[in-house]
Order: structure tokens, then C-alpha cells, then sequence
């Protein structure tokens, strides 16, 4: 249950900054990787990127340590893996090409989320 709360919350924190797309993924039936995924997209590599500085930052205050992260630098698609948690910040290019919501959502396992993401800024 706090690895969900701690979803989230992520998801809340991502949305607040303007990302795009936020889905959450149970899949600790589907896989031993994890027990949650967080997927987003970001309008430019910029926002990738500080949009992954943003989830450190708040996992780090949580006392959740960072295990490894890819993509950084180049800010296309970003992978922060936290343990049960794995975050995936995307730009959209990226994001449809390798098409992870669909190989991870089951039909069951997606979360509904504390906020409407059908409102456009």
C-alpha cells in the first residue's frame, strides 16, 4: 500500500509540472522488475529531464535511493528505477514508438489517478 501512496504521489508531482500521458501500472503479477511503473511524457528533452530531477527530488526527501537511472543526458526517454517503483519519462516520439503501455497494461492494472488529465493547459 505505500509503494501505491508513493505512486501516486509521483504521478500528482509529475502532473503538477506540466507532463503529459500520466499513467500508473501495477505490475507485480506481470513481472519481478517491479511492482509499479509510472510512465509520462514530456513536450522537449528540457522537460524530460527536469522532469526526472523532479522525482529524485522527491523520492530522495522519501528516503527512497535511486538504484540506476539511463537517458539522462540526452532527455529522450529517461528510466529511474527505484526498486518496487520504475519511472518512465518520455518524449511522445519515443514514447509511441516503444509503445510500454501497451505491453504492461493488462486491462486491470492501471490506476485511476487523484486528478483529470483531460483538462489542456
Amino acid at each position: 500500500m505505500q509503494d501505491q501512496e508513493t505512486v501516486l504521489r509521483l504521478s500528482r508531482l509529475l502532473y503538477n509540472r506540466k507532463a503529459q500521458d500520466i499513467s500508473v501500472l501495477n505490475v507485480s503479477r506481470l513481472t519481478v522488475l517491479c511492482d509499479y511503473m509510472v510512465i509520462a511524457s514530456g513536450r522537449t528533452e528540457n522537460q524530460v529531464s527536469t522532469l526526472a530531477d523532479a522525482v529524485d527530488e522527491m523520492m530522495a526527501g522519501e528516503g527512497v535511493n535511486l538504484r540506476r537511472s539511463e537517458g539522462r543526458r540526452e532527455g529522450r526517454w529517461v528510466i529511474l528505477d527505484y526498486g518496487h517503483i520504475i519511472v518512465h519519462l518520455f518524449r511522445r516520439d519515443e514514447r509511441t514508438f516503444y509503445g510500454l503501455d501497451r505491453l504492461w497494461n493488462d486491462g486491470t492494472n492501471a490506476l485511476d489517478l487523484p486528478f483529470d488529465q483531460t483538462v489542456s493547459d
